[in-house]
């Protein structure tokens, strides 16, 4: 049992039992908490008292990244997708498939990062071996993180080396390393398991249909799946010139809409594809940085919101060079801006007569990386991103001064009275969490919890 008591972005007294639960959050003056406190001190147990100057908020979830490509994150952002992805993309996934070792390292350090920028649930895109991908699994499980593993289904490539030699080969491969990424997720005693499989057809240039019929089939054992759909003009044509329509048909028409569907960018959906998507229960990574590199169009984010679309946060690394969730937090800010600037000259410098604005603000980008986020993964990971009693504890406590009232990291505060502790109960105010959530980095995190165990203490110094 944990009791843990400071200011969260709710109300300041929680306990977590065994499981990693969360069995009481109230305020901490309350008669139950008072009991909680005082049975939880007897009993001689774990209370954690966070202090004033830093508060606790749910981790980020990454929705969309691929864990072999971050053995050349920062690098190769030079060249349309497609052939972005024959010059670089294959080349080092093949790499890390024929080398257990440099996967084994990758996929570790990979692990470490994720901890240091506050990510506790991540839906990972790996390489097409079965094997390579079961080092990536247990490099998660072995940190505690919540991680969703794909192991790449494709039977169709421009790179003769790495492909797979059928559609039924490919189909008996996913279907393997679904069993396997099971054994190893309940390897560990958890009342929810930590790891996942989820069935990865690449996009549609690299399945055949009846891939992703054989897939589609096998997801509907209740097994998530993630790929790419409308995500850059190279590739719309492509599936537009090969197939004779647009890829969310093929995916629609081999039966891979679903709510069990993760589609990453979507950059060129239309207001009625997006519709099929709020009715189908589809939900979307949405990877700003990435799109600025190779789309040329922006996500409607606005737009899907409004209609009611699932919709969370993905880096996209390597496509996008940022393994921070709050990097692509600004993104999504700084774009939607942009497209609302746009709009409002295009109309002679007129705002929109209902007075909505495409623009989200950094509140929504925050909801978006912790409980939007949460959402638009669904199953196990659906309780994930708030506070309430029955959900898991997944949190990070972020620390914005210390007891001089110095500001950590890049924070700097003129504004607080030299007495940290006179501040009182309502210190921490949207002001301060904005400055936090536009300049605050790594150094600024203490702790990660995920389910309810601490990871690591981070060391920021």
């Amino acid at each position: 049992m944990i009791l843990l008591l400071g200011a969260f972005v709710d109300t300041p007294a929680l306990v977590i039992d065994e499981a990693g639960i969360i069995v009481h959050f109230e305020d901490k003056n309350t008669p139950e908490s008072i009991q909680q406190i005082s049975a939880t001190t007897q009993r001689g147990e774990l209370v954690i008292e966070v202090p004033v100057g830093s508060f606790i908020l749910p981790t980020f979830c990454d929705l969309h990244l691929h864990a072999p490509q971050f053995l050349y994150q920062g690098n190769g952002l030079d060249l349309p997708l497609l052939e972005w992805l024959d010059k670089y993309t294959y080349k080092a996934e093949e790499r890390l498939d024929s080398d257990p070792i440099l996967a084994k390292r990758v996929y570790e350090r990979l692990a470490e990062r994720l901890l240091e920028n506050g990510t506790g649930a991540v839906s990972l895109f790996g390489t097409i071996r079965e094997e390579t991908n079961l080092i990536l699994a247990k490099s998660m499980l072995d940190r505690g993180i919540r991680a969703r593993v794909g192991k790449l289904s494709m039977d169709i490539s421009t790179r003769p080396t790495y492909v797979e030699s059928s559609t039924e080969a490919s189909l008996e491969a996913a279907e393997r390393f679904v069993a396997d990424c099971c054994a190893i997720s309940h390897s560990k005693s958890s009342s929810t398991p930590l790891i996942e499989p989820v069935l990865t057809p690449r996009f549609v240039p690299t399945c055949s249909d009846e891939l992703l019929r054989g897939l589609a089939s096998l997801s509907g054992q209740s097994i998530h799946i993630q790929s790419h759909l409308a995500e850059a003009h190279d590739q719309v044509e492509w599936v537009r010139s090969t197939r004779g329509k647009d890829d969310i048909d093929v995916f629609g028409d081999a039966g891979l809409l679903t709510e069990r569907a993760l589609q990453a960018h979507c950059t060129y959906l239309t207001p009625p594809d997006l519709k099929r998507l709020v009715d189908t229960g589809t939900s979307v990574a949405h990877c700003p940085l990435s799109n600025v590199y190779f789309s040329s169009k922006p996500f409607p984010l606005r737009e899907a919101l409004d209609m009611g679309v699932k919709v969370g946060l993905g880096t996209d690394v390597a496509g996008g060079y940022s393994l921070d969730i709050m990097n692509a937090m600004r993104n999504a800010v700084a774009i939607s801006r942009m497209r609302e600037g746009h709009r409002v000259s295009e109309q002679g410098g007129s705002r929109d007569s209902a007075g909505k604005s495409l623009a989200i603000t950094w509140i929504e980008a925050v909801y978006l990386a912790t409980r939007g986020g949460a959402i638009a993964l669904g199953g196990s990971s659906a309780n994930l991103g708030l506070f309430r009693v029955g959900s898991p504890f997944d949190a990070q406590q972020i620390r914005l001064f210390d007891e001089q009232g110095q500001g950590v990291g890049p924070l700097d505060f003129f504004d607080l009275d030299s007495g940290v502790n006179g501040q009182g109960p309502h210190w921490l105010t949207q002001d301060i969490i904005e400055k936090w959530w536009c300049i605050g980095d790594r150094k600024n995190r203490v702790r990660v919890w995920v389910q309810g165990q601490q990871q690591r203490a981070l060391d920021n110094s």
